[in-house]
């Protein structure tokens, strides 16, 4: 039997990169995905292709997870297409790499809302959604909260935030059999981390120095990560967050 055989699972921003990667991972395990978009219904629509030209199951639902009615209709359709949830992935995250001086309250906000608001509107409807088995929240945290580069003060602000909130749910939740973990990933190649100009410039020579693997990340070293969080297998960890960054 696969890992995830008989689970439902809520992959947030998984139209592509990190996310999509997880989506399709979990659905090779057998559980049934639904592949949460915010703008690309193209992109989230390709990966329940791929999903369901493998003989998986899935299905695209738009929504911001800024906003709660979003959230909420993603939880309600997810019910209606597979039953509850049993499984959160709170993979949407938007970054913006800023010296102090250039820092925004509109930027600030962007990246709060989507980071950190977001991931709690999304694990809220999740554990209310929850049977008595419990579940697994999976929180997409980043290498920046333990190394803090400078010119990253909001988007470190808000996975140092993510990183304390999945140790407050794991405790908040954990006696209602739901466990939360998060997974820090270093740089990874995605289509967000090629269309900026990373891939090929002088900051990814340098990831790759400081990486004792060295390589930067693929989408798929962070799923493998994920399908074990997800899974019987990581039963007894919660509050956890496993760095997936080669060693950086």
């Amino acid at each position: 039997m696969s890992k995830l055989t008989g689970k439902v699972a809520v992959v947030t921003g998984a139209s592509k990169g990190i996310g999509a990667a997880i989506a399709k991972a979990f659905a090779a395990e057998g559980a049934a995905v639904v592949v949460n978009y915010a703008s690309s219904r193209e992109g989230a629509d390709k990966v329940v292709a791929g999903i369901t030209a493998s003989g998986g199951k899935a299905l695209a639902v738009g929504g911001s997870v800024t906003r709660a009615a979003d959230v909420e209709k993603l939880f309600a359709e997810t019910r209606n297409a597979f039953g509850p949830a049993d499984i959160l992935v709170n993979n949407a995250g938007v970054y913006n790499l800023q010296p102090l001086e250039n820092v925004t309250e509109e930027d600030y906000r962007r990246q709060f809302d989507t980071n950190v608001l977001g991931l709690l509107l999304a694990s809220k409807a999740a554990a209310a959604q929850f049977g008595p088995e419990g579940g697994s929240i999976i929180n997409i945290s980043s290498l920046v909260s333990r190394i803090t580069p400078p010119g990253s003060v909001v988007y470190t602000g808000t996975k140092a935030a993510v990183d304390g909130i999945t140790r407050v749910l794991a405790k908040e939740l954990g006696p209602r059999k739901i466990r939360v973990n998060a997974v820090n990933p270093g740089l990874t190649e995605t289509e967000g981390t090629r269309t900026v100009g990373i891939i090929g410039s002088d900051f990814e020579k340098g990831a790759v120095q400081g990486t004792p693997l060295g390589r930067i990340g693929r989408p798929d070293d962070i799923a493998d990560v994920a399908v074990f969080l997800a899974s019987d297998q990581s039963r007894w960890l919660t509050g956890e967050t496993v760095f997936a960054s080669g060693g950086a």
